[in-house]
């Protein structure tokens, strides 16, 4: 039996949810997010709480109240309070550059990058190599995020490279180890 699947989720204040059929819509101060669920999955709504529960008992059934419990508790999220994601750039001459929805990276290539942000996620710059991704949708977030990151991944043995903020690259010994 699913653990997570049978969690209760708590609706914040100021955020509605209503169920028609299999679409699942959740309102809230940041925005609006839709969901379809899954055949196999019924969610119901009582009291400012969120259930999800197996029409009928099977292991793909199992797998997808888990799945879909998750995915109601991020729409819960986003719409109350949303995700961001932050980037740092790590090398001599890496920098972001940010103007309206468009990212301009330069990341040691001949030219610079330019991507522009989806619908949905709004980009600050705290500096010219740090940059944070901001929306309601924990997905778009952060794929585009991954996205970004794929510009200039980290290499391993320097450091260099677009990174998440926090995380831990690790570092190699070069030729002087040998």
């Amino acid at each position: 039996m699913s653990r997570i699947g049978e969690r209760k989720l708590t609706i914040p204040a100021n955020v509605t949810v209503t169920v028609d059929g299999n679409e699942l819509v959740c309102k809230g101060p940041k925005g609006e997010l839709n969901l379809k669920v899954d055949n196999l999955i019924e969610v119901n709504v009582v009291d400012n709480v969120v259930t999800t529960k197996q029409k009928k008992a099977s292991k793909r059934a199992n797998i997808m109240q888990g799945t879909m419990n998750s995915l109601i508790n991020n729409m819960l999220i986003g719409v109350s309070k949303g995700f961001e994601k932050s980037l740092e750039a790590v090398g001599v001459g890496y920098r972001f550059n940010v103007a309206g929805n468009k990212i301009t990276i330069n990341a040691g290539y001949s030219h610079p990058v330019v991507i522009e942000a989806p619908q949905g996620i709004t980009v600050t710059s705290e500096s010219n190599t740090e940059i944070t991704l901001h929306g309601i949708d924990k997905q778009k977030v952060s794929e585009f995020a991954a996205n970004l990151r794929k510009v200039r991944e980290p290499e391993p043995y320097k450091g260099k490279g677009i990174r998440y903020k926090d995380e831990h690259v690790r570092h190699k010994d070069g030729k002087k180890a040998a």
